[in-house]
């Protein structure tokens, strides 16, 4: 009997060594949190014309009133960049692209529906009867909605071809260059003078001259 219960007593001893052991390897594995923005999609809103900015601060509003910070992530009014003639004078401006329309990046839900359209300034979302249809990757692309995120060796002093905007054809050369925003500024003749302007890498390549 002495013999079976020092068994025992072993055998007790080994299953709390063994518990003692694999505790911290459990404790060392602590489960990820996904990214909520991860699952955002973008939607177009339709709003009463001259109303887009109204409509952008009191969406933005909602957001904050209904704690609504995981669910709506971005608001967007798109714009464009032209050129503008005024008093025999042009010079650049910024215009909305897609006037009575803001864009929002969100987790869309009909619990959120009557959130949204009832904002002031927003007439409803843009898709059949109403509802809200999210937008394709080729849209949101050409909305340009998401920075791109492009790779280029750009330094100071190189000279760039402006591929896309109002100055589209323009030669420049570079003055600074900014990775993690992806732009750099870059010094072009417009109107008869030089001046810099702001370009995000997508709309430049470098050129050999």
């Amino acid at each position: 009997m002495e013999e079976i219960n020092n068994q025992t007593e072993n055998v007790e001893v080994d299953k709390v060594q063994t518990t003692e052991a694999t505790a911290p390897e459990q404790a060392a594995s602590p489960e990820q949190k996904e990214d909520p923005r991860s699952k955002a999609k973008w939607y177009a809103l339709h709003t009463f014309s001259g109303y887009e900015n109204v409509a952008k601060d009191n969406l933005t509003t909602v957001v904050s009133k209904f704690n609504l910070q995981d669910r709506i992530f971005d608001i967007i009014i798109p714009m464009e960049t032209v050129v503008e003639e005024k008093n025999g004078k042009k010079k650049l401006v910024e215009r909305k692209s897609m006037p009575c329309y803001i864009f929002v990046k969100m987790i869309y839900g009909d619990d959120l529906w009557h959130n949204v359209i009832n904002t002031r300034g927003i007439t409803g979302f843009v898709g059949p009867n109403g509802r809200a249809l999210a937008l394709t990757d080729e849209e949101v692309r050409k909305n340009k909605l998401e920075k791109i995120k492009v790779e280029v060796d750009l330094q100071i002093g190189d000279k760039v071809e402006v591929i896309d905007g109002p100055l589209e054809g323009t030669i420049g050369t570079v003055q600074s260059v900014n990775p993690e925003a992806g732009i750099a500024t870059v010094v072009v003749e417009m109107f008869g003078r030089e001046a810099p302007v702001d370009l995000d890498f997508t709309q430049m390549r470098r050129i050999d001259v």
